[in-house]
């Protein structure tokens, strides 16, 4: 297991939040938490989303990516999941980091202050070089998709 440096500031809404942490010896996600005001938490309805404030942002090194996925537990607790998962942070953003949720869920959930609401995962990226051919090899799959290797 590698380790990199990832710079992070603080917000001014996110001042008194933990930093992402890993909540495992061996977790590969850090835990984001919600930026939200104390005095007033975001509700999501079943059917909607929000973008949740995590009051930071980050600094990745030139060479990776940080994707912010669901957190199993409240996905299966509430239904509540990351949209677009995995959310991509490239290394030249500079931005807050937020978190889209949606609620699939029958009831409204409530995310409250410090809550944590997705996962952090840095990782390597490598950049393709796309080249236009007049045909592909072939393969025994060929162009079976969707359910075309079995149930």
């Amino acid at each position: 297991m590698s380790t990199i440096e990832v710079r992070i500031a603080r917000l001014p809404h996110g001042e008194d939040l933990p930093l992402p942490s890993y909540q495992s010896a061996n977790a590969a996600g850090a835990d984001l938490v919600a930026a939200v005001p104390a005095d007033a938490p975001l509700s999501i309805a079943p059917g909607e989303r929000a973008l949740v404030p995590t009051g930071i942002a980050i600094a990745l090194p030139e060479g990776f990516e940080a994707q912010v996925r669901p957190r199993s537990g409240l996905a299966v607790k509430h239904g509540l999941t990351v949209l677009n998962a995995p959310g991509t942070i490239d290394a030249d953003y500079r931005g807050e980091v937020q978190v889209l949720l949606i609620n699939h869920g029958r009831e409204p959930v409530a995310v409250t202050r410090g809550m944590r609401i997705a996962q952090l995962v840095v990782a390597p990226v490598s950049r393709a070089d796309f080249h236009a051919v007049p045909a592909l090899d072939r393969t025994s799959r060929g162009a079976g998709g969707f359910g075309s290797t079995g149930s």
